[in-house]
């Protein structure tokens, strides 16, 4: 296969430049072609040599991708920044991106990622539009609280978006403006409408079978709801992409920007490149979960403690993710087991009996019991003690580190 074109194509969304090139660089064509179904087919047409092809992730990206997979022997849609870091440069053009698509696919250095199959995408966009339905509501909820705050009104805040007390609340104050009734009561309506979509919304999803069977297998972990497990299995997709915990964790937005240079490592706050969606979802589901897990709250009390609420929560986030994804990889219900102590006795006592999660797997005894351990002595006792707090029984990477002044 020495004649295999390698195809680079730069997305756009009204036009797409493509550049065709041999396996050893040399251009045998490139042009433009209008970003329509029926373009893009007209093209596939005149391609009849075996090609492997690769184009940047954006958000117009996923039709083509579907359209061109049936026709190439390799398809691959290139991570956008870490594309933007290995093909900068002084000049910049539809023709010179293509063109570098195109190298870094035949040198084997397109950095991919996972694309995920057009059903999951499909049930990933209604959910989506669920979450969005969610952020209206709360939005509108507030005004209402604040319309009724600059009028001088007394409520109940903990009654006052339930149907009756509102209607009631109405009706009481007759003195309302005209206008001012009117907005409340379009305001009401706009709840009732989303409330509606969101019922319609989630029973859609409900529908799947597939995804049915794997959110109640995740709703078998304390403190995780419908929601969270539909956000975590449609953002996820596939769970066994991910090798550990980690990574997870580091998908989830989890983990701290790490920064090294000449030896010295410095830990930055929580990282932006990551799926806001998950990062959302866990961590209110963070605040939550310690009611209905012991050893979460533990964790929870104990982090909160040493550093604040904010900290504390990412630390149960991250041991909710290695939940998550033990169970989501093992096909199992959640389970705890008891597991044998450490072996070091020459360590502190240890506390009380300590449990963990085995379902794929028997995990080592988690860092958190092992930081509970150890007594504070020393200047920076504390401050290790919080560190390895943060650290869970799936080899998390620790918090960052205060940097010197």
């Amino acid at each position: 296969m020495n004649d295999l074109h390698y195809i680079g194509f730069d997305v756009h969304k009204k036009s797409i430049q493509y550049c065709v090139k041999l396996a050893d660089g040399r251009l045998v064509r490139e042009g433009r072609i209008a970003a329509t179904h029926s373009a893009v087919a007209e093209w596939l047409a005149t391609q009849h040599t075996p090609w492997k092809g690769a184009l940047e992730a954006t958000m117009f990206s996923a039709w083509i991708y579907d359209q061109l997979l049936p026709h190439a022997v390799e398809l691959h849609v290139a991570h956008s920044a870490m594309l933007k870091a290995l093909a900068t440069g002084k000049h910049a053009s539809d023709r010179l991106d293509a063109r570098k698509i195109a190298d870094l696919l035949r040198a084997n250095c397109l950095p991919s990622i996972w694309m995920a199959p057009p059903e999951l995408r499909s049930l990933r966009l209604l959910l989506r539009y669920r979450q969005l339905t969610v952020r209206q509501t709360v939005q509108i909820k507030n005004r209402i609280a604040s319309t009724l705050m600059e009028l001088g009104v007394d409520y109940d805040s903990s009654r006052l978006h339930g149907k009756r007390y509102y209607q009631d609340l109405l009706t009481r104050l007759g003195h309302l403006p005209p206008p001012v009734r009117w907005l409340l009561e379009l305001s009401r309506g706009a709840i009732d409408m989303f409330a509606t979509t969101d019922r319609l919304l989630l029973r859609q999803l409900a529908q799947d079978a597939a995804l049915r069977q794997r959110v109640a297998r995740l709703q078998t972990i304390p403190g995780v709801g419908q929601i969270t497990a539909l956000t975590w299995a449609l953002e996820t997709g596939d769970p066994h992409r991910f090798p550990n915990a980690s990574h997870a964790m580091s998908y989830c937005g989890l983990v701290a920007a790490l920064q090294e240079s000449a030896g010295k490592q410095y830990r930055q706050p929580l990282s932006r490149k990551r799926n806001a969606h998950l990062q959302t979802m866990l961590i209110e589901a963070a605040h939550l979960a310690p009611r209905y897990h012991p050893h979460l709250r533990a964790l929870y009390e104990k982090v909160k403690a040493e550093r604040h609420s904010g900290a504390a929560a990412v630390a149960v986030a991250r041991k909710l993710t290695a939940y998550l994804l033990a169970v989501d990889k093992s096909g199992q219900p959640f389970e705890l087991r008891a597991v044998d102590p450490p072996r070091d006795n020459t360590a502190s006592p240890a506390g009380p009996p300590s449990e963990a999660l085995a379902v794929a797997r028997q995990p080592t005894p988690s860092r958190v019991r092992s930081a509970a351990a150890a007594p504070l002595t020393g200047p920076g006792a504390r401050r290790a003690v919080a560190n390895q707090a943060l650290v869970g029984s799936e080899g998390e990477a620790p918090r960052r580190s205060r940097t010197t002044r």
